[in-house]
């Protein structure tokens, strides 16, 4: 499982940078452009936090599955809320409180990791 953290904090970081050139490239309205921002520099810290979540391994026991668990979803809902209309696709509504709320209780559940690793 400690594997699936890094690569997905990877992959993660990666597509934070893509997407950032993007903004910089693309023509997109300024409200556009700052909700892109918002997203693609959410997308770059919870990376990180993926890539804690790996080296912190089977040293923080469940509470660092849960956090990355947590990470990944949340970033799909959060940023996809923003990345998917960018994209052409349909407004996704209310997702992006709950992907916030999700990033939210991964933060706390690395911090339980912090704490309970032997």
């Amino acid at each position: 499982m400690v594997r699936v953290w890094i690569v997905a904090g990877g992959l993660m970081g990666a597509l934070a940078v893509a997407g950032a050139a993007y903004g910089a490239h693309a023509a997109v309205d300024p409200a556009r452009a700052r909700a892109l921002a918002s997203a693609v520099q959410m997308q770059g810290w919870h990376a990180l936090a993926l890539l804690a979540c790996g080296l912190l391994g089977t040293a923080g026991g469940w509470p660092v599955a849960t956090a990355g668990t947590l990470f990944v979803m949340g970033v799909l809902l959060f940023c996809g809320a923003v990345w998917v209309p960018l994209l052409g696709g349909p407004a996704l509504g209310m997702v992006a409180p709950v992907g916030g709320t999700m990033l939210i209780l991964g933060w706390v559940m690395l911090g339980v990791a912090g704490l309970s690793a032997r």
